[in-house]
C-alpha cells in the first residue's frame, strides 16, 4: 500500500504570493477626441445644487490608443514621456481594480492635436484607463471611467460615454443628466481661431450672470428635446446660444465672421470649444442638396485665409467629405 503523505513540517513554507503584475496581461484601450462642446455652463443637479457642466461634440475620426505592459516595479512610465495625466490615470485604475502595487509602461499613439479643445488629454486618459482594465481582463462602466479620468485630470469630459449624449459635470466626474440617446445626424465644418493653444486648467472659471444661468436652464431643455426628436436645427440653435455666451467669457477672433458665413450657407448653428480655439458650423446631415451648401461654404472659409479646415460627420454617413 502506498504511504500516506507526510504532514507539513514547521520548516516548510507556503509558496510566495503572486505579484500583482502576474495577474495582468498586455492590455489596450482607445478613445476618440471631440470638437469642443455643444453646451457649457452651470446646471441644477438632482441634489438641488448648481454644477458646472457640458455636452461634448464627439469627433470619432481622431483617436488615442494606449497599450499597457505590466511590470512589478509599482510605477507607471509613459511613451511619450510627457503623458503625466495618462500615467496618473493608469495608477488610479490599478488601485480601483485592487492592483495598486502593480505598475507598467504605457505607450500612447494619438492623432489628436494638442491644446486647441480637441480633448487630447482626456482621450489619452480614457484610453489609458481602458488599457489597464483590459490588462486585468475587466470592463469598466462609463461612469467609473469618467470618475477616474476626472481624478487624474482635474477636469475632463464625457467621451467615455461614446455615442450617448450626457450633460456632464467636468470637474466632478459625474453625469448631471443622461439625455436619452444619440445626437441627431450632423455634418460639422470647423476651424481653429487665430490664437495660441489654451491651457484649460489654467483658465479662470467663467462667472456667469443670473440671466445666463436662467438661459442654461432653457438650453438644457432644448438639448433634451433635440435628442429626443432627433432635431439638428433645434440642437444648432441651442449650441449657437451657448457659443455666444462663451464669446463673452473667452472671445475668439473670427467668431462673428464665421457665424455670418455659416448662416449664409444654411448651417443649423455654430458651436465652439469653450476652453479652446475651435469654432464649428453644424449642418443637418439628412438634408437634400447638402453638398451644394457645404462645398461653397468651405471655399468661402478658405478665401478668408484659413488653410486648416476640419470636416466630420456625427451619426451620419457623408460620402463627399474631404
Amino acid at each position: 500500500m502506498p504511504k500516506s503523505a507526510s504532514p507539513k513540517t514547521s520548516a516548510e513554507k507556503p509558496p510566495p504570493p503572486l505579484g500583482a503584475d502576474s495577474l495582468l496581461r498586455i492590455g489596450t484601450g482607445r478613445a476618440t477626441g471631440h470638437h469642443g462642446e455643444l453646451l457649457q455652463g452651470v446646471f441644477e443637479g438632482s441634489d438641488g445644487r448648481l454644477h458646472r457642466g457640458l455636452i461634448t461634440l464627439p469627433m470619432a475620426r481622431e483617436v488615442s490608443v494606449a497599450t499597457f505592459w505590466p511590470s512589478p516595479e509599482g510605477t507607471v512610465s509613459t511613451r511619450p514621456e510627457n503623458r503625466t495625466k495618462a500615467a496618473r490615470a493608469a495608477k488610479l485604475a490599478l488601485a480601483h481594480l485592487g492592483l495598486g502595487q502593480a505598475g507598467g509602461e504605457l505607450t500612447i499613439e494619438s492623432s489628436i492635436p494638442l491644446g486647441h479643445g480637441y480633448g487630447s488629454s482626456t482621450a489619452d486618459v480614457v484610453a489609458a484607463i481602458r488599457a489597464v482594465a483590459d490588462a486585468a481582463g475587466r470592463t469598466l462602466r462609463s461612469d467609473t471611467i469618467c470618475r477616474l479620468a476626472s481624478g487624474a485630470e482635474g477636469a475632463s469630459d464625457a467621451i467615455a460615454y461614446e455615442d450617448q449624449t450626457v450633460l456632464f459635470a467636468q470637474r466632478e466626474g459625474l453625469a448631471i443628466e443622461h439625455l436619452g440617446g444619440e445626437l441627431p445626424p450632423l455634418l460639422v465644418i470647423g476651424i481653429r481661431a487665430l490664437c495660441k493653444p489654451i491651457d484649460t486648467l489654467a483658465l479662470p472659471r467663467a462667472r456667469y450672470s443670473t440671466f445666463e444661468i436662467e438661459m442654461f436652464r432653457a438650453l438644457r431643455g432644448a438639448a433634451r428635446r433635440a435628442v429626443l426628436y432627433q432635431d439638428p436645427h433645434l440642437l444648432g440653435k441651442m449650441a449657437s446660444c451657448s457659443a455666444w455666451i462663451s464669446q463673452r467669457h473667452l472671445p475668439k477672433p473670427q467668431f462673428h465672421e464665421f457665424v455670418q458665413m455659416a448662416e449664409a450657407h444654411g448651417a443649423c448653428g455654430v458651436q465652439v470649444s469653450h476652453s479652446g480655439t475651435l469654432i464649428g458650423a453644424m449642418f443637418d446631415a439628412t438634408q437634400s442638396g447638402l453638398e451644394a451648401e457645404i462645398l461653397p461654404f468651405m471655399d468661402a472659409v478658405q478665401d478668408t485665409g484659413r488653410r486648416k479646415i476640419t470636416a466630420f460627420a456625427v451619426n451620419a454617413e457623408v460620402e463627399f467629405l474631404p
